[in-house]
C-alpha cells in the first residue's frame, strides 16, 4: 500500500505525510475521530465558517514542525532522523486526548481529567500498538528528552500549535487581524543552549504575533456570544448529568451516557482500558444527539437549555471590566426564578457568572527568547524597542454574567 499520501490544505497547501509510521497514526481510529470534533467548539455560531476540526488543527501543526526543524538542521543544528519523526508524532498528537467540543465540555463529561493528561494516556496505548516506536515522541511531549528545544516547538510561548491555530483560526473565522508570519517567524529560528531562539531581525514579526493572539482571544475565543454558548452547552450537559445520576431518564449515546453516570479520574483510565475505549468513540456528534433528544425532555431546565441551544436563542450577556455587583446577580437570580419557576439552587443552569483573562505573553514565565545579533540571549519583553511587548504581558480580566433574555430587569 503506498503510504506517501498528500494532504491539499486549504492554509498551507499541499502537506506531505513524511513517513509510513506517521501515516499508520493518522490512520488510527484513535486519530480519525479527530475529523469529528471541531477546534473552535461552538465558535461557528459568531463566524459560520469557524468549522474546521482537530484533524485539521494536527495535520497543519506537523506541517510547521516539519518546516521547522527543517530551519533548524539549515542552520547547522544536529537533529537526526529519530528525533525528526518522534518531533512530528508528539506534534500530531499532541490534541488526541479532546473530548467532544473541545474545551467547552472538558470540564463537564470529567471530573479532574485535563486533555492533556487523555492525550498523554492515548500516546501511551498507541506506542503499545506500534511496539515503542512512539517513546521518544512522548518524552518529547513531557519535555523529558535531553534536547529541551524539541519540547518547546511542541509546547511553549512561541509554538507551532499556536502558529498554526492562529493561522488556521483567523483563516476560518475571517478575522484577518489574527493571522500571523509564521512563515518567517519559522525562518528565524535558531538553537542557542539547548534553547528555542528567534533571531533579532524577526522581532517585529513576534511582536505582531503577540498582538494577533491577544486580538484572536478577545474577537474569537472570548467573543461574548461564543462565551455564551459554550457556557450553555456546558450547563446543558451539567444538567443532564445531574438528572442521571438522580436517576432519572435522559435519553443520550452509551458512551455518553457511560460518562454522565459516573465520575470518573484519571486513575480510572488507567486502570480500566475500556474506559478509553468508551473515550475514543465519543464526538461532538454525541452531544448534538443529546441536545436534540433532550429539547423534548420532561424536566422543565434541561429542555429550555436544548431548545434554546438549537434555535440560537442564546443568553444575554454582560461584561464587565469589574467583578458583577453582588446586588445585581441576587436581583437576576430572583428574576429568574420568579419567571422559570425554578428552586434557587437550579438557578445556576440559567444564570451564569464568571471571568475571562487574556495574556498574550507571560513574561517570567518560559520566555520568548531573542538572539541579538552580538550573540545574547534576552527575554523578548526586554528585547523589544517597543513597548507593545511588555503591554501585552498584563493580564486583562473581564467578569460577565449569562441569563435569559426572557428575563427582563
Amino acid at each position: 500500500m503506498n503510504k506517501k499520501k498528500i494532504f491539499n490544505d486549504p492554509v498551507y497547501g499541499f502537506i506531505t505525510v513524511p513517513s509510513e509510521l506517521i501515516f499508520d497514526i493518522i490512520d488510527h481510529p484513535y486519530f480519525q475521530r479527530l475529523r469529528r470534533i471541531k477546534q473552535l467548539g461552538l465558535t461557528e455560531m459568531v463566524y459560520p465558517g469557524a468549522l474546521h476540526t482537530r484533524f485539521h488543527h494536527a495535520l497543519g501543526a506537523m506541517h510547521l514542525m516539519n518546516t521547522a526543524l527543517n530551519t533548524l538542521r539549515s542552520k547547522n543544528n544536529q537533529i537526526n532522523d529519530e528525533e525528526f519523526e518522534a518531533s512530528l508524532i508528539a506534534i500530531l498528537l499532541h490534541d488526541v486526548g479532546h473530548g467532544p467540543f473541545s474545551h467547552a465540555l472538558e470540564t463537564a463529561i470529567f471530573k479532574e481529567v485535563h486533555h492533556e493528561n487523555l492525550s498523554l494516556h492515548i500516546m501511551h496505548m498507541l506506542n503499545e500498538t506500534f511496539k515503542g516506536r512512539l517513546s521518544m515522541a512522548i518524552n518529547i511531549f513531557k519535555g523529558t528528552y535531553e534536547r529541551n528545544f524539541f519540547h518547546q516547538l511542541v509546547s511553549s510561548q512561541l509554538d507551532v500549535d499556536r502558529l498554526d491555530y492562529l493561522n488556521r483560526d483567523s483563516f476560518y473565522t475571517g478575522v484577518y487581524e489574527g493571522k500571523i508570519g509564521a512563515d518567517r517567524i519559522i525562518k528565524m529560528l535558531d538553537v542557542a543552549n539547548d534553547k528555542l531562539v528567534v533571531e533579532e531581525k524577526a522581532i517585529y514579526s513576534i511582536e505582531n504575533f503577540l498582538v494577533s493572539r491577544r486580538l484572536m482571544y478577545w474577537q474569537v475565543y472570548l467573543h461574548k456570544t461564543v462565551i455564551s454558548a459554550e457556557n450553555m452547552v456546558l450547563r446543558t450537559v451539567q444538567r443532564a448529568r445531574q438528572l442521571i445520576q438522580q436517576g432519572v431518564e435522559v435519553p443520550a449515546s452509551p458512551c455518553l451516557k457511560f460518562f454522565l453516570a459516573s465520575d470518573l479520574t484519571m486513575q480510572d483510565f488507567q486502570s480500566d482500558h475500556s474506559i478509553l475505549e468508551r473515550f475514543v468513540s465519543l464526538d461532538d456528534h454525541d452531544i448534538w444527539s443529546g441536545i436534540k433528544m433532550w429539547a423534548s425532555h420532561d424536566d422543565m431546565v434541561l429542555s429550555f437549555l436544548a431548545k434554546s441551544i438549537l434555535s440560537r436563542r442564546l443568553f444575554k450577556v454582560v461584561i464587565s471590566s469589574k467583578p458583577i455587583d453582588p446586588e445585581i446577580l441576587l436581583g437576576i437570580s430572583e428574576l429568574v426564578q420568579e419567571q422559570f419557576k425554578v428552586a434557587e439552587e437550579d438557578v445556576k443552569y440559567l444564570m451564569i457568572a464568571g471571568k475571562i483573562s487574556n495574556n498574550a505573553y507571560q513574561a517570567g514565565g518560559e520566555s520568548i527568547d531573542i538572539l541579538t545579533k552580538s550573540g545574547y540571549v534576552v527575554d523578548v519583553a526586554e528585547a523589544s524597542d517597543l513597548p507593545n511587548i511588555r503591554a501585552l504581558s498584563y493580564d486583562v480580566e473581564k467578569f460577565y454574567v449569562c441569563y435569559p433574555k426572557e428575563v427582563a430587569h
